[in-house]
């Protein structure tokens, strides 16, 4: 968890958790892998352990979760109860994991190619746990899926580039196109975005534009309509949440969307949906 940052749950994330659009029986397993990758998230976001210690103790919610042990983490035996009741697949908390070691591990991003590597591990096992929870997808393509996933990746990161670089010392944005326009760490921590950085966020935000796009066939691949609602509304979120990013400076403000906006967008895109 970042420094000086108000606890996260799930009532303060920008999209919603096991919102009541899923059916009742789902609800108490997407919160338990809610509360299993928030508590490896707290633990790779810990500002007083080390590089080692964050990956000793990622490995060691590995290892629990392969187990029935009720020790050392509550959330990692819970939700390993839940994946005994529910048959779904391990690898999706596992790609998780992985993701947080390499947060433990690579404080910056090389490429474009890498962040997308990164979201495959980080934003996509949520998206094809919740689709295999809830009766799969139309000939087993996670990629819509896949790809509004690595988009609200991207756009948390954008909501969060100063507070990463200043207190997680992460730097999510490519490396190479911050080269490009010349942006420093020193533009990272400003006030305002500089000229080049608000270009490579804007550049960032096209990327986003195209998953969105590519996402856009997600509410009917999916079997259940409860989660091809869910989809549509957080589809809608997202393209809001994207405008947003261009129009105003997250370095100067936190950018996020209103709750009653938050609401009607979400409304709106699942009775699309």
């Amino acid at each position: 968890m970042k420094q000086g940052a108000e606890p996260k749950g799930a009532e303060n994330e920008n999209f919603p958790v096991a919102s009541k659009l899923l059916p009742a029986w789902s609800r108490s397993h997407v919160m338990a892998f809610y509360a299993f990758a928030r508590a490896a998230d707290d633990v790779a976001d810990a500002p007083d352990l080390t590089a080692d210690e964050k990956l000793n103790q990622l490995q060691a919610m590995n290892a629990q979760l392969h187990s029935s042990a009720r020790e050392p983490y509550a959330q990692v035996f819970a939700f390993h109860q839940s994946l005994l009741e529910t048959h779904i697949s391990p690898r999706h908390p596992q790609d998780l994991l992985k993701a947080f070691m390499w947060d433990a591990a690579h404080p910056r991003t090389q490429d474009w190619a890498a962040l997308m590597a990164y979201c495959d591990l980080s934003a996509a096992p949520v998206g094809r746990y919740l689709v295999d929870l809830l009766g799969g997808i139309k000939d087993n393509d996670y990629g819509p899926s896949d790809a509004l996933c690595a988009a609200l990746q991207v756009l948390n990161h954008l909501q969060d580039v100063k507070d990463d670089h200043l207190t997680l010392g992460r730097v999510y944005l490519p490396d190479d196109w911050l080269a490009s326009e010349e942006v420093t760490d020193a533009d990272l921590s400003g006030a305002v975005c500089s000229d080049g950085l608000r270009r490579v966020l804007n550049r960032m935000l096209d990327e986003v534009d195209g998953l969105l796009v590519d996402a856009k066939p997600l509410p009917k691949a999916i079997r259940s309509r409860a989660l091809a609602r869910e989809a549509g509304g957080i589809l809608a979120l997202a393209k809001s949440l994207a405008k947003a990013l261009r129009r105003r400076d997250p370095l100067a403000e936190r950018v996020e969307l209103g709750k009653i906006h938050m609401a009607l967008c979400f409304v709106w895109g699942a009775l699309r949906a």
